[in-house]
């Protein structure tokens, strides 16, 4: 049998977002978003609840700041206590994980997106994606970019306006663009 494109998507293959199945989860994302965005700051109540119904998964005392964008929602899970800063974006078409007490500052974006580097495939449509995963007790400063397939290591402090590119190695501090290793924090 035929893997669909959501299965294709998920392995990490060329997979057609177009898919009407991938197309009616990222509708139900937008009606899911909008209500979220534009919902009373003192209910948090309702706020929870529409996470819960979004995310993959919402540990104990995760928040995000409205507004907040993602394509699916399904495919992003939140640790405890993680907190997301206004105008973060989560690209979520790969598995996103973040772990425990993450922090992220304004503006960070996530991206599991990617394309395929030959023009000739890329313009015929099909897209790629690769999970990210941030660990536990990680700090994403403000207005950063991570990319496809990266993972940072636990207590990592990445440093605001950094382009994450490669993997980060758990308890140190990184920035720039490309993000290096700029020292150890422990």
């Amino acid at each position: 049998m035929e893997r669909s494109e959501k299965e294709k998507m998920l392995a990490g293959e060329l997979y057609l977002a177009s898919d009407p199945e991938l197309t009616a989860a990222r509708t139900r994302a937008r009606r899911l978003l909008r209500t979220y965005n534009d919902s009373d700051p003192e209910d948090t109540r309702v706020r929870r609840a529409l996470l819960e119904q979004l995310l993959g998964a919402v540990g104990p005392g995760a928040w995000i700041e409205p507004p907040f964008h993602c394509d699916y929602g399904t495919f992003l899970f939140l640790g405890a206590r993680v907190f997301m800063n206004f105008q973060c974006v989560v690209l979520d078409c790969n598995r996103v994980e973040i772990g425990d007490d993450v922090f992220f500052g304004p503006g960070v974006h996530i991206y599991a997106a990617t394309h395929p580097l030959d023009p000739d495939e890329r313009i015929r449509g099909p897209e790629l994606s690769r999970p990210v995963r941030i660990g536990a007790k990680a700090w994403i400063g403000g207005g950063s970019l991570i990319l496809p397939g990266v993972s940072i290591g636990e207590g990592t402090t990445v440093g605001a306006g950094s382009v994450v590119t490669k993997d980060l190695p758990p308890y140190v501090l990184a920035a720039g663009n490309p993000c290096r290793v700029r020292r150890p924090v422990r």
